[in-house]
């Protein structure tokens, strides 16, 4: 056995052809090196990712058939990685940096966002417990706190920490499906303790445009889907849900003996940007004392400007509210920021305490232990790039790219009025515009615009998306990708134009 003493220094591995020098994943010049050559390839994409089909060609299965289907043994140089990122990864990647992609919503990004992630993953905080990260959560309640002062959110929805202490708390989640998911454990088990009945009588509501991702989330939680509640909308509501209808399905539900538990209201609306009249809607759901989530994951982030902000009316009688920055707030993914009202009725659905985390600042009840908040434990230290954000480019700036946004999606949907080949199908809300074929000059049924669609999808100068209101295959232009400019718009809709017209040739 060797003596006790001094550890000795990693020694190398021995091989057959020698020593080799010890391996040190985290060595002062690769760190420095990698990280170098990483930051000159992103500044790279960004610069020539306009040029680049937006839509890959490749086929499933192409990456494995590149770079080989098992790991390799031997270590090679950090330039071998990087070469074959360009030569296999790029070419296969769906560019949503472009700004030439007008698909889904944007993914937004900036230079504060990026540098923010990237020292984030540096110090790999495991932010569980304020003491296992205290920079961390308070980073993390301080930028929660900072936009909820943008978005003019009641006091209510506070954090419970700080000076200005409120009664609500916040997080900073995956994705908005975290958001649905937790508050629906919440509202489950509240109504179960209030009423005394099983979770088979629990029912759950939405309108017919909330995002799909609503009823996944409920499933999860343990509803029975015979219970969800899908609202029908129509034009005469510009697709938002009616209050009405919304106080029959719930009043229906408690006469034959069910719990009216949940409902999701939204502001923004994947398929056409409708927005759901939050005040109303709480104040139907407060006749049965029903969880208000209010999904505001898209358009949220407009209502930082004061010409939006409206939207929110009646948000102070809801109990919770998300949105995600990672979509329209220059905030690389993920980011979701969830605020209720009542902290501690979510955390008492979603706390843990083993032995193995008490500690003297969370018994002490001074400090926010964000696990308590989400469905893990383990969490990254997303509050950085957020703050990053905020704290670079400043408010003017923010409601600037928001606004210059949305008169670039007004610019594209004059360019459609003006075209009488073509319709609005709904009233623009945001930067999002939804148009399709009229019946003038072409067969203006589904396989028309969805030909149309694909004809400008494959020449991967600008992707579209579609979906369907009112019956119809509608198709979305949806404008916000950071480097897009009016120029993009107007080569975007010629385009869409020049498409068309060969189609009608």
């Amino acid at each position: 056995h060797p003596q006790m003493g001094s550890i000795p220094a990693r020694s190398g591995l021995v091989t057959a052809f020698g020593e080799r020098p010890p391996f040190h994943p985290l060595n002062d010049d690769d760190v420095r090196s990698y990280l170098h050559k990483a930051v000159d390839f992103i500044s790279d994409y960004y610069k020539s990712v306009e040029s680049m089909p937006v839509l890959p060609s490749v086929k499933p299965g192409y990456l494995r058939d590149e770079l080989g289907a098992s790991p390799p043994v031997h270590p090679a140089p950090f330039d071998v990685a990087m070469k074959e990122l360009r030569a296999s990864v790029v070419p296969g990647i769906t560019h949503w940096a472009s700004p030439n992609f007008f698909a889904f919503f944007p993914a937004t990004n900036s230079a504060a966002a990026i540098a923010g992630d990237l020292i984030a993953s540096a110090m790999n905080t495991v932010g569980f417990t304020w003491q296992a990260a205290p920079a961390a959560t308070e980073m993390e309640v301080l930028a929660l706190d900072w936009l909820a002062q943008l978005l003019r959110l009641p006091r209510s929805f506070m954090n419970r920490t700080g000076a200005s202490r409120g009664t609500g708390g916040s997080v900073i989640l995956g994705t908005t499906s975290e958001a649905m998911l937790v508050t629906l454990a919440a509202a489950r088990d509240i109504a179960m303790r209030r009423s005394g009945a099983g979770i088979s009588d629990l029912a759950v509501y939405a309108s017919d445009q909330t995002h799909s991702t609503f009823f996944k989330a409920c499933r999860l939680a343990g509803f029975d889907p015979t219970n969800f509640r899908s609202i029908p909308t129509g034009p005469e509501t510009d697709y938002g849900v009616d209050p009405v209808k919304l106080l029959a399905a719930m009043q229906a539900d408690a006469m034959a003996g069910l719990v009216p538990t949940y409902v999701c209201a939204t502001v923004g609306t994947t398929s056409s940007n409708a927005v759901d009249p939050i005040g109303d809607v709480a104040k139907v759901a407060a006749m049965f004392n029903v969880w208000v989530h209010v999904d505001a994951a898209y358009a949220g982030s407009a209502c930082i400007c004061p010409e939006f902000r409206h939207h929110l009316n009646g948000v102070e009688h809801v109990d919770s509210i998300s949105m995600s920055p990672h979509k329209w707030l220059l905030t690389c993914l993920d980011c979701t920021c969830l605020y209720v009202r009542d902290a501690r009725r979510l955390s008492q659905s979603l706390e843990t305490d083993p032995e193995y985390l008490k500690n003297d600042a969370s018994v002490s009840g001074d400090v926010t232990d964000l696990k308590d908040m989400q469905v893990g434990v383990g969490r990254r230290f997303r509050g950085l790039k957020l703050w990053m954000v905020m704290r670079t480019y400043g408010t003017a700036n923010l409601q600037e790219h928001i606004r210059r946004d949305v008169a670039m999606a007004k610019m594209f949907e004059d360019l459609v009025h003006a075209d009488n080949r073509f319709e609005i199908v709904v009233p623009r809300n945001f930067a999002l515009v939804c148009f399709r074929i009229k019946a003038a000059g072409v067969r203006a049924d589904d396989e028309v615009n969805r030909l149309l669609m694909a004809n400008v999808n494959k020449t991967g100068k600008a992707y579209l998306t579609h979906t369907v209101v009112g019956g119809k295959l509608v198709l979305r232009f949806a404008v916000g990708s950071s480097l897009q400019e009016e120029k993009h718009i107007l080569s975007a809709w010629e385009l869409i134009r020049k498409t068309i017209s060969d189609m009608m040739k």
